[in-house]
């Protein structure tokens, strides 16, 4: 029989200087009871203390749940993470020289727990190659204070690559839904799986320990063994969440039934971006955006304009001729935003973290289209740090440098731009006071060196511009009607770019409340 522990008592399970690998997706799947319960047990007792945080991805509000509970001085010694953007109070810790930090791919962690679960020294992958983890730049180190070498450059074949150094796990906290006696889970109401399996068989075979928060214990016999997504013998405890709120499906929803495929289908209950409005720039950007789609593709879209840009095919009655996948997990549907992203809306299937990254690493992914916070002359992006201010990478370096074909989607300035697209053209009434094309990123998130040595096709898209990546560095081929090249483009970049010989304008459409969306019918 496996043990039954409240949140109090699991929190306990911890000692001085564990290594804790906490499992979750920004809300979805996170032991909140427990984590909380640990950090309650710091601020009363201050034990336990010196540990090793481990995070797949980003795991929080942006405020005071999920990791955040943890965020506490005496409480980390060490974080290792893919994405920070959603727990500012370890950031903090991380700025301020009081924790060792490590931010590294979400698929490289999840990879490295399944390797580490297999016996192997850690996990060897061309993922990270030229961008701020490749140890020849950052090595995936935050912070002055970390010093400890996490990643090499290993020749293979005459080829190189990063090899990423296990990381071993005595204390797996993981979520799901129903426990047999026997320790067995299921996850039937959790809108992913994320890495929980890799995380105990890692917790296990490292001579740890692995505690689990359901909502509920059933006698043995009774789960479909099917159903099973951690197998009892990798369970050592469980914990019966009795409140409600520290079990949400993510901290958005308390509980959707189509996040986990209960529903009839895509056009039910949706919200679509009101035509008769003015478009906006983001409007603007998932239009243009959406016209690369390629009918039968299967697509990643990330977090911001991106976003947008499933509404516009959703609009033009075309989403279903794609397959949209978020790297958790889910398969098909219609990946949903804000606090309750990584859930989709009645997918098709829902499979592990560490399998979805298998799946992007091997170039599994045709078009993928994410966000652009800063751009250089080059053609690197930077989404993972800007000043003190740590986001993390997640997976957008797994993704951006192994799709097929990257389209990077965001606002030409920052801070106070507002636009609008009237009578078919784009109306500049207030610009943005930040810069985001400028002369050399503050980390690099995205190679333009790798991806030109992969011959990969990208793009970036803003409301009133439109570059391809060359050899040579960028190069703008579109702007937009009704914007003035040198005052609205050129002059609101750091860097001249390539003009390309064949400039064109954006088609008007864009700029208008009838828009109809003509989709790419071939792969050349």
């Amino acid at each position: 029989m496996v043990v039954q522990l409240t949140p109090t008592e699991a929190a306990k399970w911890i000692e001085d200087g564990d290594s804790v690998l906490l499992g979750g997706f920004i809300g979805a799947v996170v032991p909140e009871a427990i984590e909380s319960a640990i950090g309650e047990r710091y601020a009363q007792t201050q034990s336990p203390k010196d540990l090793t945080l481990v995070f797949a991805a980003g795991q929080g509000d942006g405020k005071s749940r999920a990791i955040n509970h943890l965020a506490q001085q005496g409480l980390v010694k060490r974080a290792i993470g893919g994405h920070w953007g959603l727990v500012p109070k370890l950031q903090q810790l991380a700025v301020d020289n009081l924790i060792e930090a490590y931010n590294l791919p979400q698929g490289i962690i999840s990879h490295l727990l399944r390797d580490t679960a297999a016996g192997k020294p850690g996990t060897i992958s061309k993922v990270g190659l030229g961008t701020f983890v490749d140890p020849r730049i950052e090595g995936g180190k935050i912070n002055a204070l970390t010093t400890k070498e996490m990643v090499e450059v290993v020749d293979l074949a005459g080829e190189e690559y990063l090899f990423y150094q296990k990381i071993p796990v005595d204390v797996a906290i993981l979520r799901g839904t129903t426990a047999d006696q026997n320790g067995n889970i299921t996850m039937e109401d959790e809108c992913l799986i994320a890495e929980s399996l890799a995380a105990a068989q890692a917790a296990r075979n490292s001579g740890g320990r692995v505690i689990v928060q359901v909502k509920q214990v059933v006698e043995n016999g009774s789960l479909d063994p099917h159903a099973v997504k951690i197998p009892g013998i990798f369970v050592d405890a469980v914990v019966i969440c009795a409140n409600p709120q520290q079990h949400m499906q993510t901290f958005a929803t308390m509980m959707n039934p189509e996040f986990v495929g209960r529903g009839r289908n895509l056009s039910d209950n949706v919200t679509n971006i009101d035509v008769s409005k003015t478009p906006d720039a983001k409007t603007i950007i998932a239009r243009r955006a959406a016209m690369e789609l390629i009918p039968g593709s299967i697509l990643n879209l990330g977090i911001g304009a991106p976003e947008y840009i499933a509404q516009v095919a959703r609009q033009a009655a075309v989403l279903e001729q794609f397959t949209l996948t978020v790297e958790p997990g889910a398969v098909g549907g219609e990946p949903q935003s804000g606090l309750d992203f990584g859930a989709s809306r009645l997918p098709q299937a829902i499979i592990s973290q560490d399998q979805m990254f298998d799946f992007y690493d091997g170039g599994g992914v045709d078009q993928a289209f994410l966000g652009l916070a800063q751009c250089d002359s080059q053609g690197d992006i930077n989404v993972s740090r800007f000043g003190s201010k740590i986001a993390g990478c997640g997976g957008f370096i797994n993704i951006t440098q192994n799709a097929k074909r990257v389209y990077f989607c965001g606002t030409f300035t920052a801070q106070g731009l507002r636009v609008r697209g009237v009578d078919g053209a784009l109306e500049i009434a207030s610009e943005g006071q930040q810069q985001k094309f400028i002369e050399q990123v503050e980390q690099i998130t995205f190679s333009s060196i790798q991806a030109n040595k992969q011959h990969q096709p990208v793009m970036y898209i803003t409301e009133r511009a439109v570059f391809k990546l060359q050899p040579y560095g960028l190069e703008l081929i579109e702007i937009a009607p009704g914007v003035d090249l040198e005052r609205d483009v050129i002059s609101q970049m750091e860097f001249v770019p390539i003009i390309s010989p064949s400039l064109k304008l954006m088609e008007e459409k864009l700029f208008t409340n009838q828009f109809d969306l003509t989709l790419i019918n071939n792969e050349t």
